[in-house]
């Protein structure tokens, strides 16, 4: 009888497989030959491979399709993608039935075992056994940043799951991922084709962080909410450089933690890809990993059975322990989390029609960038969220708020609050929305909860619950708190715990109930201390019909959160509302040495000399908030935000005052990505940010561009740059990061695209006596090839200087291959550059 995984898991450490590319490889994978297609060339192989894995303790193995997918394979001929993944899952199980029948290993794959110490315990032929479908990233960077649109990725990872699911996996495996938002397109893929288990690992660099920027609570809050069933981190680091993010997902999950690191750092020997961790040393820090929360383990590139050996033998005495629930209430963006129950947060409440002509106007316009100044402006008067509200009864709200989206999240890292009744435009936004989004909202009433929480449990978010049904908004705190207690109830059904739920108790006006005040503070408190909820208000609805609005507002908000309000959608310019806040967060004691009241307090110089509430003090303290500091100028504040329009307008304002355009170019467009760059070296600035300013800078120099051709003084490029994908890698999504910063800063590359052969790159060099060359490489199986592309350069035109960079490598690689650069980011290429060619 087949194994349940689920209870597998609850009775043991699990053990996954270890490195399948380098196994290959030294069991004759040429380089450059793609892996997945030894499924149909060389099975025998690919069954030693999967079989050794088991042979050394694995209970799960990964299936030869990590990078099976349309772009790269067909529908039709012998390496179709139906037949590559067929056949892998064939193999898959041909080595369980081989293991289980304690069938002979390959002599090959015995060999790796040969020094290890016997398997202990349960004989591998009586272990627990499971075939997962192994999904890769697609090597593509999706829109706005690359060219592969959401759905587009959906379908990609689809076509590969349906193949894998009718073939009879047990789960899928979606490993390496990089980017927050192709990782929930896989996700959604596999939620939506099937209902195995869905396991998932991602990338993260030295410092904790995706290629796109997001941290491990990010991961955890974006993949919790899609309900995956277990989470983690594999690949580019060692389990010595785990050991610090392994702890920060365990402490945030409620689901299973995942950990499969590369065996250390790599080097390169007499022409192969070694690493630096042996079996006993990975099996050592393992086993400390394990101790810090990891419940399923194994290994990635470099790893071999006899690292996994070890590791079981290591591990399987210690006990399972599955996370508990923990009840933390996060949303995120593509960056970074925020989470409810301690310091109130600020949800901006200005991307919203509602009272504002101006915003109504924009939206009946398709002003999109007067929506996303809107949102900067916010930003910069430092509100934790954005609330996104798009509803006019004459526009498409659903296509709307669609654009809305995606524009906010290419410029914004905030966090943003979904503000619609409209399902469809809900489901438009939760579907695009590159985090787990604040939902706004669901109440009391059957019809609408049986809408939206289904909705909730699909995308994940943290929902807003309105006490209001079909009865209408009670007018007593009692009467708010049995719909609380009944929207809890039926959230439970859809799987939807409280931590999800965030209510608002409605703040009614107290112009027209003198008691709506104490009604409202009245049900807060009680969610907050006798539920164990959080909660959160429009607190200005306070204050309607009243003259001097503000200052209502503001010791309102001070009741609320002294009664426990998680939340406040507020206008962030609000003078009393912004004292109250400051002042509340540095007396309840989460305002470390007074900083933040301080920093405030400087914007308000006149504060002390005049009586709360006088005319200077208001007048200073609200003053409109622009969206960039007031002595940055307009087109490097558009360069650093990535607003290509408004740098296209800036630019163009310059160039009729008369402005020398090469004076331009340094001056501003330089200035401002250096600034972008900087920020990203120093990993304030994230990926999106950095490629959406390179867009922007694009966008003006298109101006300037076509003002020197019409005047008949076009500019020189700086020189010549080829770029490449070595030979046998598909993943060009480095590469193309780097020639966008390249084309920005004026070099002219020569793009070969990926998968490119040694001697085509050796021979443009030669054909233009390019003085620089740019190699990339995600896979360890590729890494030869680049190693051969450089010694062929340095046969064939050693005049040319080298860069190399991509996940596999390091400094000591690099330097073992024959590069003259290593450069860990695009930056780093751009200051090459500079040194080489000016």
């Amino acid at each position: 009888m087949k194994a349940d995984l689920f209870k597998t898991l609850q009775s043991q450490i699990m053990f996954l497989d270890g490195g399948a590319g380098s196994i290959l490889q030294e069991l004759g994978l040429p380089a450059g030959v793609l892996p997945e297609t030894w499924n149909i060339d060389n099975r025998d192989a690919v069954v030693a491979l999967n079989q050794g894995y088991l042979t050394a303790g694995s209970n799960i193995i990964l299936t030869n399709t990590f990078g099976a997918n349309c772009l790269k394979y067909g529908d039709e001929g012998t390496y179709s993608l139906e037949a590559v993944v067929n056949a892998a899952v064939s193999i898959a199980k041909e080595a369980v039935k081989r293991c289980e029948e304690n069938s002979p290993l390959d002599e090959r794959l015995a060999a790796f075992l040969k020094d290890s110490e016997p398997l202990r315990g349960t004989p591998a032929c009586d272990r627990a056994h499971f075939v997962a479908l192994d999904i890769g990233p697609t090597g593509k960077l999706l829109k706005p940043l690359g060219d592969l649109a959401f759905e587009d990725a959906v379908n990609v990872f689809k076509k590969t799951i349906e193949i894998g699911v009718k073939a009879g996996v047990d789960l899928i495996y979606i490993e390496t991922m990089n980017d927050s938002h192709e990782a929930k397109a896989a996700v959604l893929a596999a939620k939506e084709v099937c209902d195995l288990p869905v396991f998932i690992t991602t990338v993260y660099d030295g410092g904790g962080k995706l290629l796109t920027g997001a941290n491990p609570e990010t991961m955890v809050a974006i993949l919790e909410g899609l309900r995956v069933d277990a989470l983690g981190m594999n690949c580019s680091l060692g389990p010595a450089q785990m050991m610090g993010i392994v702890p920060r997902l365990a402490e945030n999950s409620s689901t299973p933690v995942i950990v499969k690191p590369n065996a250390g750092l790599p080097r390169s020997e007499n022409g192969k890809t070694v690493y630096d961790v042996g079996p006993d040393e990975f099996a050592s820090l393992m086993r400390q990993i394990v101790e810090y929360g990891a419940n399923i383990v194994g290994g990635c590139c470099g790893t071999t059975p006899a690292h996994i050996r070890a590791l079981v033998n290591a591990t399987q005495d210690m006990a399972q322990h599955l996370p508990e629930e923990k009840n933390i209430s996060m949303i995120s963006s593509y960056t970074h989390a925020v989470k409810f129950g301690r310091k109130p947060i600020l949800i901006g409440e200005r991307i919203n029609p509602t009272g504002k002509k101006k915003f109504k106007e924009a939206l009946r316009n398709h002003d999109i960038d007067y929506i996303i100044n809107e949102g900067l402006k916010q930003e910069a008067a430092g509100v934790d969220a954005l609330d996104v509200n798009v509803g006019l009864p004459e526009i498409d709200e659903p296509a709307m708020m669609d654009e809305v989206v995606r524009e906010l999240q290419a410029v914004l890292d905030l966090p943003l609050q979904i503000d619609t009744t409209n399902a469809v435009a809900m489901e438009k936004a939760l579907r695009i929305y590159n985090g787990k989004a604040l939902i706004n909202s669901v109440n009391g009433k059957a019809e609408v909860m049986a809408e939206v929480f289904p909705l909730v449990r699909k995308y994940g978010g943290v929902c807003v619950a309105l006490t209001i049904d079909e009865d209408g908004i009670p007018t007593t705190a009692e009467g708010r708190i049995k719909i609380v207690e009944k929207i809890y109830e039926n959230a439970a059904k859809y799987g939807i715990r409280k931590k999800d739920i965030i209510i608002d108790p409605l703040c009614m006006t107290v112009s027209s109930d003198d008691q709506a005040a104490v009604a409202t503070l009245k049900a807060l408190k009680y969610v907050h201390d006798v539920l164990g909820g959080n909660t959160i208000l429009g607190v200005s609805n306070i204050s309607f019909g009243l003259p001097s609005r503000d200052i209502v507002n503001g010791v309102f908000f001070t009741m609320a959160m002294q009664a426990g309000l998680s939340a406040a959608i507020m206008n962030p310019s609000a003078v009393e509302m912004r004292k109250a806040y400051t002042c509340f967060c540095t007396l309840s004691g989460y305002d470390p040495q007074c900083l933040g009241y301080i920093e405030y307090a400087s914007n308000l110089p006149t504060m002390v000399a005049s009586a709360p509430g006088s005319a200077p003090a208001v007048a200073a303290a609200s003053a409109p908030q622009s969206s960039s500091p007031a002595d940055e100028d307009p087109l490097i504040h558009a360069v650093r935000k990535g607003l290509k329009t408004q740098s296209e307008e800036a630019i163009r304002a310059k160039l009729n005052a008369g402005e020398d355009p090469m004076l331009i170019i340094n001056d501003y467009l330089i200035k401002g990505l250096d600034i972008v760059g900087k920020g990203f070296e120093a990993k304030t600035v994230y990926l999106p940010q950095l490629l959406m300013s390179a867009d922007a800078a694009k966008a003006a120099f298109a101006v300037i561009k076509d003002h020197l051709e019409k005047s008949g003084a076009a500019g020189a490029k700086k020189g010549k740059i080829v770029l490449a994908t070595v030979k046998g890698d598909i993943h060009d999504i480095g590469k193309n990061i780097v020639k966008v910063l390249l084309e920005n800063y004026s070099y002219d590359v020569i793009d070969l695209g990926k998968d490119v052969e040694p001697q085509l790159i050796v021979d443009t060099v030669i054909k233009d006596h390019i003085m620089l060359v740019g190699l990339s490489a995600l896979m360890t199986t590729t890494v030869p090839a680049m190693e051969e592309t450089i010694k062929l350069l340095r046969e064939q035109a050693p005049w040319a200087k080298v860069c190399v960079g991509g996940a596999v490598l390091t400094q000591e690689y690099a330097d073992m291959i024959g590069a003259d650069r290593y450069s860990k980011d695009a930056m780093n290429t751009v200051e090459y550059a500079k040194e080489i060619l000016g």
